[in-house]
């Protein structure tokens, strides 16, 4: 199967299962919408490239744009830098990601929010594709109140010292270094696509950052890195067919829970100096737990008493179905309907 119809599924798995993955009394509660309120008298300002609407540029919208406004951007592929900079309570949507497509010019990363000095604050992006420029798909700096949904990242997304960053439902990938990494920054993921990334979640500096019911696969190497004095909670991730599952190093200190962490090379990864509480996660890897190096050593006493070593039973793991099945031993375990991002298929198996 190709890479973009392998990231398709994903897609659709988890926008089915959105609804259901936190259903239930034992479940996980549900984020915060982390919605952007529309203000009174807020504008609609339309891009097109046509010249259907009052602006070909969406720079030239952004620049327009007041406390409220909404940034419509209609079908094409915008060959732009974007910056937002210097801006409250904007909304950016696209037309689809499939129809809109911004692909950068002459800078390092096509959309960028916030720029040295110059913070934005509760900027909402939504259903548009963001392409790699440079080595760099989008950058966020100095801001907070950041949202992005359904989007897709073709390249690498970087946060520096920003907070109140909520990405969720995005499909995030094919970066040659890391697909997200965040530094001395708060953030939520959840239930987005990571995938096709050296890395695919990096976590640094003095960051907290909470990872739920996302699937993070096809990495080189690890599927998440927490280091530094990075905190991170990870909840309900489905982190499989990576070089490493998550590796917990520097003097970080995390929680691992309910998470499926499967067919990679290695599981967890754990150094001396890192402090990482792990209960109710299901290993299935070549080695389930290691002691980081150098070289790094199988370490089968950093196991949990409530982590399983369980085949997750997925529907067809070859062709990126991680749905579990519908006899998967991974139902009702401990405060967990089940375990990882996607929910067992119903029926029979």
């Amino acid at each position: 199967m190709s890479r973009s119809r392998h990231v398709h599924l994903f897609v659709l798995l988890l926008s089915a299962s959105w609804l259901t993955a936190c259903s239930g009394p034992s479940a996980v509660p549900l984020l915060s919408s982390g919605t952007i309120p529309v203000l009174e008298g807020a504008r609609t300002l339309v891009v097109a490239l046509d010249g259907s609407g009052q602006y070909t540029s969406i720079q030239e919208a952004i620049d327009a744009a007041r406390k409220g406004d909404v940034v419509r951007i209609k079908a094409g592929s915008y060959p732009e830098n974007v910056t937002i900079h210097s801006k409250d309570r904007i909304r950016i949507v696209g037309d689809g990601v499939e129809k809109v497509t911004i692909l950068g010019r002459d800078l390092v990363g096509s959309f960028h929010i916030g720029k040295w000095p110059y913070g934005a604050s509760n900027i909402e992006i939504s259903e548009l594709t963001i392409q790699e420029h440079g080595g760099l798909a989008m950058g966020i700096f100095n801001g907070k109140g950041i949202v992005l949904r359904h989007v897709v990242i073709n390249g690498k997304l970087f946060g520096q010292q920003v907070q109140g960053v909520l990405i969720e439902q995005c499909t995030l990938g094919g970066s040659e270094t890391t697909g997200v990494q965040f530094a001395d920054s708060q953030a939520v993921l959840a239930d987005n696509v990571i995938h096709d990334n050296d890395h695919g979640v990096t976590v640094g500096g003095k960051s907290d950052v909470r990872l739920e019911r996302n699937v993070i696969t096809r990495s080189l190497f690890e599927g998440v890195v927490v280091t530094d004095q990075a905190r991170a909670i990870l909840i309900s991730n489905t982190i499989v067919k990576n070089g490493g599952g998550a590796a917990f190093l520097g003097a970080s200190q995390s929680e691992a829970t309910g998470n499926i962490i499967g067919l990679n090379t290695a599981g967890i990864m754990i150094a001396s100096s890192a402090r990482v509480s792990l209960s109710y996660n299901a290993l299935y890897n070549k080695d389930d737990y290691l002691r980081a190096g150098p070289p790094p050593a199988p370490a089968s006493d950093l196991k949990a008493e409530s982590d399983l070593r369980e085949d997750p039973g997925f529907v067809n793991p070859h062709d990126g179905d991680f749905r579990l099945k519908a006899d998967t031993p991974l139902k009702k375990i401990g405060n967990f309907s089940y375990l990882g991002a996607l929910s067992p298929v119903s029926g029979t198996p």
